[in-house]
């Protein structure tokens, strides 16, 4: 008995740090707002204005774009240095106030995880 309170116990802040949906635009661009996302691998950054713009760099080429909020997701179109990256809408989820999620094709397709900086 002992054992399986002690699991509880150590399982409870795993499932505090699970990734939660962000539906609305608001509670999108209050994390945007405040934060630059990041993924080191990639030496990838992007500033995402609440206006709609997306500025940034990766691999040490210049991304650029726009984006609006649409039915509950995030829907993006984007330039990487000269190469178009189509437009996409993507489900956003997030990990406290650490990491953001985003997940192509309304959430059915490949994701990427951001640290927020």
């Amino acid at each position: 008995m002992r054992s399986i309170f002690a699991f509880l116990l150590l399982s409870v802040p795993a499932l505090a740090e699970t990734y939660q949906p962000i539906t609305e635009r608001s509670a999108f661009v209050e994390i945007i707002a405040k934060h630059e996302l990041r993924i080191g691998l990639y030496n990838l950054n992007l500033t995402i204005t609440p206006k709609g713009q997306i500025t940034g760099s990766a691999l040490g080429w210049q991304i650029t774009g726009d984006w609006t909020w649409k039915d509950g997701y995030f829907c993006r179109k984007l330039d990487w240095s000269g190469t178009p990256i189509p437009y996409n809408c993507q489900l956003v989820e997030a990990k406290g106030s650490e990491k953001l999620r985003f997940t192509t094709d309304k959430g059915a397709g490949e994701s990427a995880a951001f640290e927020l900086r």
